[in-house]
């Protein structure tokens, strides 16, 4: 069975969502999964989130799927009741990734200096969010935080079709978290077809 580092790793590109309907759900998961980008990181921006993790996980149950803007610990719980593989926090919350490790839940929190980088081994972490990347110096910043420390990262925040392969050549970069190829208006008005060819253009930027 292969570690969600490694599924991570293969995927490469992890679509950051929001989504305002959870009857929507079953369906965007659909569209990622048969265009190249078997992954999702829900975000609990909207109050729909769980409900949508909800939907994914049962229509793909092989789906790599993790809740994002996970401030609380009322939304690990919700996150682990939907059927998450892994958790996402924007910031470094010590409380949360301790709840995280307590219910046995992957936890990848946002970091953005070396301060925090150290912090999050100290509680035993391995993986870690770089966000936001591009505001926090980008590639330069990461490899100076790469060449550091022995953890691996998932950069998030301004990653783009034209700066994505830019991380994804630092060899401690696991994946890249990105919202480009989901927009909203594009799932808000079912346009399945427009967005299938985003997530195409995505996979064959990576492949």
């Amino acid at each position: 069975m292969k570690t969600l580092n490694q599924r991570l790793s293969e995927i490469k590109i992890v679509p950051v969502i929001a989504i305002k309907d959870a009857a929507k759900a079953a369906k965007l998961a659909e569209v990622l999964c048969e265009n190249g980008l078997p992954c999702a990181e829900v975000t609990f921006r909207t109050e729909q989130a769980a409900d949508a993790i909800k939907a994914m996980r049962r229509a793909f149950p092989d789906m790599l799927i993790g809740s994002g803007t996970v401030l609380t610990t009322a939304q690990v719980d919700q996150s682990i009741e939907a059927g998450v593989d892994f958790v996402v926090s924007p910031g470094f919350n010590p409380t949360t990734v301790k709840y995280c490790q307590q219910r046995n839940i992957t936890i990848i929190p946002g970091i953005n200096n070396p301060s925090l980088v150290e912090q999050a081994i100290k509680m035993g972490l391995d993986t870690v969010k770089f966000f936001p990347a591009e505001p926090s110096g980008g590639t330069a910043m990461l490899k100076s935080l790469a060449a550091v420390y022995p953890v691996s990262f998932m950069p998030t925040g301004g990653i783009n079709p034209s700066n994505v392969n830019d991380y994804l050549s630092i060899p401690s970069v696991l994946a890249c978290g990105g919202t480009w190829m989901i927009p909203n208006d594009l799932i808000d008005n079912e346009q399945w077809d427009e967005l299938a060819i985003l997530i195409r253009e995505v996979a064959s930027i990576i492949a």
